[in-house]
């Protein structure tokens, strides 16, 4: 049987992925595509299965990116199920685990990343899960209706959303945080006492500065062991403490790079013909005055896999410099953010926390660098603007709500 190889051959079936495929088809790039996805699943949405796909507020096929026939019509070949394993960047060929090899002209490497998982005894017992694929909802889907109390590991926004969908589904939910705040490592502290507050209010037994032991099973279910003694029953605990971006077939194949695969501006590795893109690709950021650094969100994804596209269909491309924006639902509260908060040196809350509705915005050098914008949409279209044209408006003017962010300097 003859080896099939692919004009361009994409690794990863998720957002990046498959905007890559459809973006190259509306650039009328006529040569042969596919998606290699690990899943059996077609391209599908990931940010509802921590909201509305976990709540079964919304059926799988209302998640999908596309629905099947399109990937037919548009001659995108989808070979699902099937996991890379190894890049032969030479030969400019793939292997899958199942010992097949693909060839093509140009890969683009899309594999997001795979759940950090705890590595203390106990973290692979039944009833214990993380949230990144379909298959993780559903496997948590399957156990709930029998599940009463909840212990959730990780207060980033993973762990935040799915507390918020399981205490309003009627579980006891616990949430574990090794830090001294919720969303440490993307939030300013104002916004951590802010969703601390919320969730305490909503009867998530929130506990900080908490590490874990063990977890070990118990007569009724699991027993979540911290560092400090303590012990936590549960009938289920979700894990949700980041990714490790899935690179590590590039990264034996040559490509530089580290925590994730390094890009450059128009999202090239250091291997010929190979370009990364989404969670795993490593890019240096106009918002961080070029720091190299991983942006794990769907604009991101999409909109590299867009630079991808149009640098393969026209054969040029602008550096890729979009503005990083994220979101996320918990209870009746709609966080918007826009830009990127590292490295600020002052923050200003404009609005009222108490009626939630806020925004904060997030300084360096006086300079507008970020917003977080919760039940605040002007704030965050306004504010956007800011950002980019990197102004620095007056502080106190800031910090008035009653002047729209749009007339500032």
């Amino acid at each position: 049987m003859s080896q099939p190889r692919y004009d361009v051959l994409i690794v990863g079936g998720g957002h990046g992925g498959a905007q890559a495929a459809i973006a190259l088809r509306q650039r009328n790039f006529a040569g042969t595509i596919a998606i290699v996805g690990d899943e059996p699943d077609p391209p599908y949405e990931r940010p509802p299965l921590s909201k509305d796909y976990l709540a079964r507020d919304k059926p799988f096929e209302r998640i999908l990116i596309r629905p099947p026939a399109f990937w037919v019509e548009r001659r995108v070949d989808l070979l699902l199920g099937r996991r890379v394993v190894r890049v032969d960047a030479d030969a400019h060929l793939v292997e899958t685990a199942d010992g097949a090899t693909i060839g093509y002209g140009v890969l683009v490497w899309a594999t997001g990343g795979a759940p950090r998982r705890l590595t203390c005894s106990g973290h692979d017992l039944p009833g214990v899960h993380a949230v990144r694929t379909r298959a993780d909802a559903d496997a948590i889907m399957a156990e709930l209706d029998a599940v009463r109390r909840v212990c959730i590991i990780g207060g980033g926004y993973i762990g935040l959303e799915a507390a918020a969908v399981l205490i309003k589904a009627g579980k006891q939910v616990t949430l574990l945080e090794a830090q001294d705040r919720l969303l440490a490592r993307v939030a300013g502290a104002p916004l951590s006492a802010f969703y601390e507050s919320e969730h305490r209010a909503a009867g998530v037994d929130l506990r900080l500065n908490v590490t874990v032991d063990c977890i070990e099973p118990a007569d009724r279910g699991l027993s979540v062991r911290t560092a400090d003694g303590a012990a936590f029953a549960c009938d289920m605990v979700i894990v949700g403490i980041g990714i490790v971006p899935a690179v590590e077939p590039l990264l034996a194949a040559g490509a530089a790079g580290g925590n994730g695969v390094d890009v450059d501006d128009q999202c090239r590795t250091s291997l010929p013909d190979i370009y990364a893109i989404g969670d795993c690709a490593a890019h240096p950021s106009v918002y961080a005055d070029g720091m190299r650094l991983r942006v794990e969100s769907v604009q991101n994804a999409n909109d590299q896999a867009t630079t991808v596209a149009t640098l393969i269909a026209d054969g040029t491309a602008p550096p890729y410099a979009a503005l990083p924006w994220f979101w996320s639902n918990q209870y009746d509260l709609r966080l918007q953010t826009v830009g990127l908060s590292i490295g600020h040196d002052d923050l200003v809350v404009r609005g009222d926390m108490v009626a939630r509705s806020f925004s904060i915005v997030y300084l360096r050098a006086g300079r507008v660098i970020a917003l977080d914008c919760v039940n605040a949409t002007r704030d965050y279209v306004q504010g956007r603007k800011l950002v980019e044209r990197g102004a620095t408006p007056p502080r106190d003017a800031l910090a008035d709500a009653g002047v729209a962010l749009k007339d500032l300097p």
